[in-house]
C-alpha cells in the first residue's frame, strides 16, 4: 500500500508504533507493515517522528511536484550501495555493453507499443488499417535500431534518438484515433500538458519515475549515471533510461481511463494559459488506478510476481550486471 498525501493541510504524524494521517475530515491510523511508499505533495506535511518511523521500516518517503514527479526523497541508510557496483557502473556506461543494453531497451519499448496497439479494438476498417500500418512502421524502426553499431553509446545516440522520435510520433498519432472527443489531442505535450489526455499521461509518468528511481536506489545503483540520457545536468538520468521499458504500464492505464472518460471534468484544472493540470479528484483516481495495475501479478520469464516486484527485480539484475562487469573480458 502507498500512502498518498495530496490534500492541502494533511499531516502525517506518529503515535506509538503507527502512522496517523490527520486531514480536514478527521484522523486515520496506519500501521507501517504493508506500507511501501509515502508520497507527499505541496501543502501536505510529515513530522520528523513519522519520517524516522518510515526510515526504520525501510519505507520510501517521496516529495512530488504538481506534475507528480519526485523533487526529493528520504530513504533508509540500509539501501546503501557497495562501491564496486558504482565503480563498475561507470565502466559499463562507457563500454560496448552499454550500446547493446540501450538498443535492447529501445527495441523493447517499441515492441510494447506494438503489442498495446494490437490489443486495442478498432471500430472501423479504417482504424484497423491505421493500426496495422503503424505496427508495420514500428517494426521497421525496431529493425533499424537493431542494425546500429558503435563502440560507445554516443556513437549511435543521434540515430537512436531519431528512430525513437519517429516511432513515438507514429504511435501516439494512432492512439489518438481511439480517443473520445473530450480526450482528443493534437500531439504529445509536456511541461505543461495542453489537453486532458497529456495531462493524465504526464502525471502518470511522474508517478512511474518515482517508482523507478526508488527501485534503482534500493538496488544500490547510482541513478545519476545514465547511459543513453547523459546530458541532463544534476538529474538522475539513468531513471530516464530504465523507465522506457516500463512506460507502457502508464500508457495502458491512461488509455483505459481516457477511453472510458473515467475522470470527470472537476478532476482537472485549466489555467489561463490553456495548460491542463490534475486536481485532487483526478490525482486520486489516476494514482489508485496505477497502483492497482502495478500490484497486479503477472508472469515474466516463468516467475509470477506483481509488476512492481518485476520492476525491482529488473533493477537488481542490472546491479548484478554492473557488479560482475569486467572491462578486460
Amino acid at each position: 500500500m502507498d500512502l498518498i498525501l495530496n490534500t492541502y493541510g494533511t499531516t502525517l504524524t506518529k503515535d506509538l508504533d503507527s502512522f496517523v494521517v490527520v486531514h480536514p475530515d478527521g484522523k486515520q491510523r496506519v500501521h507501517p507493515k504493508g506500507v511501501k511508499c509515502i508520497t507527499i505533495s505541496k501543502g501536505a506535511m510529515i513530522t520528523s517522528d513519522a519520517a524516522i518511523l518510515a526510515i526504520e521500516n525501510q519505507i520510501d518517503v517521496l516529495f512530488v511536484d504538481t506534475k507528480g514527479s519526485p523533487v526529493g526523497r528520504v530513504w533508509s541508510h540500509r539501501y546503501g550501495s557497495v562501491s564496486t557496483i558504482r565503480r563498475n557502473q561507470l565502466d559499463f556506461t562507457f563500454s560496448c555493453k552499454a550500446v547493446d543494453w540501450v538498443k535492447a531497451i529501445q527495441q523493447e519499448k517499441i515492441g510494447n507499443q506494438q503489442a498495446l496497439l494490437l490489443a486495442l479494438t478498432p471500430t472501423s476498417s479504417e482504424m484497423e488499417a491505421a493500426v496495422n500500418g503503424c505496427v508495420t512502421k514500428l517494426e521497421d524502426y525496431r529493425s533499424k535500431i537493431s542494425l546500429l553499431e558503435g563502440e560507445v553509446v554516443s556513437d549511435i545516440a543521434a540515430s537512436l534518438r531519431g528512430w525513437e522520435g519517429v516511432a513515438s510520433r507514429a504511435y501516439w498519432k494512432t492512439i489518438q484515433l481511439f480517443m473520445p472527443e473530450s480526450m482528443r489531442y493534437e500531439a504529445r505535450s509536456q511541461h505543461p500538458a495542453m489537453d486532458l489526455f497529456n495531462c493524465l499521461l504526464n502525471y502518470g509518468y511522474g508517478v512511474l519515475y518515482g517508482k523507478v528511481e526508488g527501485a534503482l536506489i534500493k538496488a544500490g545503483i547510482d541513478p545519476y549515471v545514465g547511459m543513453f540520457h547523459r546530458d541532463d545536468y544534476n538529474r538522475p538520468v539513468l531513471v530516464y533510461d530504465v523507465i522506457e521499458r516500463f512506460r507502457i504500464w502508464v500508457d495502458f492505464v491512461v488509455i483505459s481511463l481516457a477511453t472510458q472518460e473515467a475522470i470527470p471534468v472537476e478532476g482537472y484544472r485549466i489555467k489561463e494559459d490553456g495548460s491542463v493540470w490534475l486536481d485532487a479528484l483526478g490525482k486520486r483516481i489516476l494514482i489508485q488506478s496505477l497502483n492497482d495495475y502495478f500490484d497486479e501479478v503477472i508472469t515474466v520469464a516463468g516467475v509470477a510476481r506483481s509488476r512492481m516486484i518485476h520492476l525491482h527485480r529488473f533493477c537488481e539484475q542490472l546491479a548484478q550486471s554492473f557488479l560482475q562487469y569486467n572491462p578486460e573480458r
